[in-house]
């Protein structure tokens, strides 16, 4: 395994560098999470213009066809800023459900425009909170005719606020899952944000909502399948984003050590800050090497099952406890919600459960190891 990067990667990774300084200044992006507004409608049609929404989608469609080590390379950038907006929920897990699952009709319809940053498709899964899983959907969907009906409550919607639609999650007569697109302007589609402290999730109802039966992605009853195969493929992508945010808290936490002073020298010199710092970097390198090792697995078309639940797990942890180590040593002044600590907190505890807790993708992962009859 090489993960050295090539000179495309690279190149890509001083663009989004730049841009991420240039578009995405922390000044910025920490009075937006204040605010709760994380949907910047201006800062994602530039993101839209480089090409980043859709870039594993084939250039058919209107994507950009990279490998995932490219992309992960670029996902890894976003995250030290943390730059918000729907482009993994949409640009890429979005754009998977739809990649995999959907008609030739939906993908020419649904993917150019997915990948333009003119729709953002957001999905729109689980009833019972946070979760992962076919358990979770309680949405019910009937049929009359050639119009289905969509009657339930979707809890932690990440991305729902800038959302042109949905791709809900439903369940059938038969028990079985389907997955149907949703206008968000659609009667009955009412979209509420949640306040505490997440960042980016609402609660999404969707109230007798009528959609004609050609919505459904995929083959109806068998949506599970699809979402569950869409978020694997995507995953990886969310964790070099978590991978980039750890590297970032790490850079500025050493920073404070070399220039905050107690008891007449630098924090830096006392042994138990220095193990706050060490802590922090393991979880950072071990979230990496999972992450980058599943990039290259992908990539070369080996096994990768295991890899996606462990870098999952680990980045979810990784950032999670990179966060806490920070906090450690910025005591006081990290507790302000305009240090940048504070934005990777909040987005941290947001993003744990996101498409699984870890400890939900660890018995994925030894499932995929130790594989039972």
């Amino acid at each position: 395994m090489d993960l050295r990067l090539n000179e495309d990667q690279e190149m890509f990774k001083k663009v989004a560098a730049d841009f991420v300084q240039a578009e995405a200044p922390t000044t910025m992006l920490t009075q937006q999470f204040l605010k709760k507004e994380t949907f910047l409608p201006d800062l994602y049609t530039k993101i839209a213009g480089l090409g980043w929404l859709g870039m594993l989608v084939p250039e058919q469609y209107g994507g950009a066809g990279l490998s995932y080590l490219d992309c992960g390379v670029v996902f890894e950038e976003l995250g030290r800023a943390p730059v918000p907006g729907p482009v993994f929920s949409s640009g890429v897990l979005a754009a998977q459900i739809v990649r995999d699952g959907g008609s030739d009709a939906q993908k020419q319809e649904l993917l150019p425009a997915i990948c333009g940053g003119e729709a953002i498709v957001i999905p729109a899964i689980g009833d019972h909170g946070a979760h992962w899983g076919p358990e979770t959907v309680a949405t019910t969907c009937s049929q009359s005719g050639d119009t289905l009906t969509l009657q339930g409550t979707k809890r932690h919607v990440y991305d729902a606020e800038g959302a042109t639609a949905f791709l809900c999650a439903a369940r059938g007569g038969d028990g079985g899952v389907s997955v149907v697109l949703v206008d968000r302007n659609a009667p009955g589609v009412t979209v509420t944000p949640h306040n505490g402290y997440m960042v980016s999730v609402s609660e999404v109802s969707f109230d007798g909502v009528e959609v004609p039966a050609a919505s459904v992605i995929g083959e109806t009853g068998a949506g599970w399948d699809l979402l569950d195969r869409a978020a694997e493929k995507a995953i990886p992508l969310l964790c070099a984003y978590k991978v980039g945010a750890c590297q970032e808290i790490y850079e500025f936490t050493v920073e404070y050590t070399n220039e905050r002073r107690a008891f007449g020298q630098l924090i830096g010199r006392f042994q138990r800050v220095q193990d706050h710092c060490v802590e922090l970097s393991i979880h950072m390198d071990r979230a990496r090497m999972a992450t980058y090792e599943t990039l290259w697995e992908l990539d070369e078309g080996l096994p990768a099952e295991a890899g996606i639940h462990e870098s999952k797990a680990a980045a979810s942890e990784g950032y999670h406890q990179a966060c806490s180590y920070s906090h450690m040593v910025h005591a006081g002044p990290g507790t302000d919600y305009l240090h940048p600590l504070m934005v990777h907190s909040v987005l941290a505890h947001t993003l744990y459960q996101y498409l699984g807790t870890p400890d939900y993708h660890k018995r994925r992962m030894v499932d995929a190891l130790y594989p039972s009859a």
